[in-house]
């Protein structure tokens, strides 16, 4: 399949959150590069100084755990009986520095396009979020405000209800004879 062709949908659903990074599991980057898992993490062992911890780390049993309980990955089984490396940015970037092909080369850059635009839906709705936030805040002043009125109002009809009724009262003053 043409680098081109591979969806941005396709792409995103092989993006996780871990430990606060977005990474990618091996397998999937070794699926996406048409490379063999096995020869992707022996280029990485062969070449584990380009690998900062901020560019490439092993999944923990419990975190393992955790993507198969969130029905991120759909079970151990998945990930090929191994504690699996994952990519950052970064990491991918330089994955494909380290197989040299130009499939690697290719998808890397699509791959890096695709955490851009990920990265700026994730600020559009922090900006979206912030904004419903500040609006929800607004109105349960609002809440307090309207609550206080409908209660004076109540106090009101409660004291209109309570007022004895006025008879009607002579006139004072002068008068006429028919009045009289």
């Amino acid at each position: 399949m043409d680098v081109e062709v591979v969806p941005e949908e396709t792409i995103v659903s092989k993006i996780y959150l871990v430990r606060r990074k977005k990474i990618m599991l091996d397998k999937d980057l070794a699926e996406l590069y048409e490379v063999k898992a096995f020869r992707l993490r022996e280029q990485v062992k062969r070449n584990i100084d380009r690998f900062p911890v901020n560019f490439m780390f092993r999944l923990t049993e419990e975190e393992i755990d955790l993507m198969v309980s969130q029905n991120a990955i759909p079970s151990k089984q998945h990930l090929g009986g191994h504690l699996p490396y994952v990519f950052t940015e970064h990491g991918v970037l330089m994955l494909a520095n380290v197989l040299r092909s130009k499939r690697a080369i290719k998808m890397s850059i699509r791959i890096i396009e695709v955490f851009v635009k990920v990265r700026e839906l994730l600020l559009t709705h922090k900006d979206i979020l912030l904004k419903l936030e500040k609006i929800e805040q607004q109105l349960s002043g609002h809440d307090e405000k309207i609550s206080l009125i409908f209660e004076y109002l109540k106090q009101l009809e409660q004291a209109n209800q309570q007022e004895p009724v006025v008879k009607e009262r002579k006139r004072i003053g002068f008068k006429r004879n028919s009045e009289v």
